[in-house]
């Protein structure tokens, strides 16, 4: 039997890779703090045999019997709502957490994954954005807690994978929607999707503008995994390449809903991405992946969900 470890896989995206691996066979053992995840993002594999669920820090000594022969860390708030109320936890997770994480996939000799970021490019002055380049971060901002533990995390996958040969993948994530996020999640689409179905005000920071690509959750855990099951160690941008502003985004999703909403704006956070648009290249080329889900459905799937979870009938 396979056996994968997920770190913060009971958050949005590692509860979804724990379906994709249950999927293919593996046996899963998920292992959250639950300090943004949430159980019931994993209560339907509750009895599945192949299934475990631990809470647990990673950032603290890591120990897990048997054979383990991938490790995939996603462990860690994501969002600027959560790693500005979690900054400690943040830089502690990208620094200590990797560091156990990667500790224990060298004693079991398994391949390793690191969920990195579009982050680690920064407020890019380069676009599309190549894995080429190095970023333009800004290591002090509020935003910065995330962005460096993030860079960290890479460099220190990658010592692992030069200095003791240690199989390693990073894929850069861009951003994701779907079913699971977290209403109180702070990012876009979770933020429109339920006022917009409150018919409240919908938010639009600074004049909307910025551009944003979003990639539907199936998509991205499908180049996630393929990316594991690759032999390639440097970085891989995984998200949809199809970019739109977040005003027009918001409008959308307003048009979608029905809704009386109206939309108001708000000042820019520090930092704030101006544009994010992943160069995709490496990812169709290595893995023979491209996204499937257009974003009119992908955001009918997430309109369902989150009704439902906001209980709107």
């Amino acid at each position: 039997m396979i056996t994968s470890i997920v770190t913060g896989g009971a958050g949005f995206l590692g509860s979804h890779l724990c379906d994709r691996l249950i999927l293919e066979g593996h046996s899963v053992i998920c292992i959250d703090n639950l300090i943004t995840g949430d159980t019931s993002n994993i209560a339907h594999l509750s009895d599945n045999p192949r299934f475990r669920f631990v809470q647990y820090d990673v950032t603290n000594y890591l120990f897990v019997e048997g054979n383990v022969e991938y490790v995939f860390h996603f462990a860690s708030p994501a969002s600027p709502i959560d790693y500005l109320k979690f900054p400690i936890q943040t830089l502690k997770v990208g620094s200590l957490g990797t560091h156990k994480t990667l500790g224990l996939a060298k004693a079991k000799k398994a391949r390793y994954l690191l969920a990195s970021t579009s982050e680690t490019y920064g407020d890019p002055l380069v676009h599309p954005q190549k894995e080429s380049y190095w970023g333009n971060v800004n290591p002090v901002g509020p935003r910065g807690v995330y962005d460096e533990a993030k860079r960290f995390a890479e460099a220190m996958t990658m010592a692992y994978h030069r200095y003791h040969g240690l199989e390693t993948r990073i894929v850069r994530i861009f951003n994701t929607y779907g079913e699971r996020m977290r209403i109180e999640d702070g990012r876009a689409i979770p933020a429109f999707m339920s006022q917009a179905l409150r018919n409240e005000d919908v938010t639009v920071f600074g004049d909307g503008s910025q551009t944003r690509s979003i990639c539907y959750v199936s998509d991205l855990i499908d180049g996630i995994y393929r990316l594991m099951m690759a032999d390639y160690s440097l970085p891989v941008n995984i998200g949809n390449p199809e970019e739109i502003t977040v005003l027009d985004l918001a409008k959308e999703i307003v048009k979608l809903t029905g809704s009386k909403s109206k939309i108001v704006h708000k000042d820019l956070p520090q930092d704030d991405p101006k544009v994010r648009q992943p160069d995709i290249t490496k990812a169709k080329e290595l893995l023979g992946w491209n996204p499937k889900v257009g974003r009119e459905e992908g955001l009918h799937r997430t309109k369902t969900y989150f009704r439902k979870k906001l209980s709107i009938s």
